[in-house]
């Protein structure tokens, strides 16, 4: 099984912390699991872009690139 590298950047991890307290724990796990799966189902592409997905959790959205790296 392929697993993807999950970053967040500083600017989201700074988002995370003014979001309320009952929603962090279910947005940290749902990004967790984009390790295993990057597309999960209900996640949606960005048109514009090759690589960029929106998933949403409850609601508030992540928005996510899906890079490949050698």
């Amino acid at each position: 099984m392929v697993f993807y590298r999950v970053e967040i950047s500083r600017s989201a991890a700074k988002e995370l912390r003014g979001i309320d307290r009952m929603w962090i724990p279910k947005i940290v796990a749902t990004i967790e699991t984009l390790k295993a799966e990057p597309r999960p189902s209900g996640c949606k592409k960005l048109v514009g872009s090759d690589h960029t997905y929106r998933l949403r959790i409850g609601d508030y959205r992540v928005i996510y690139d899906i890079m490949m790296t050698l």
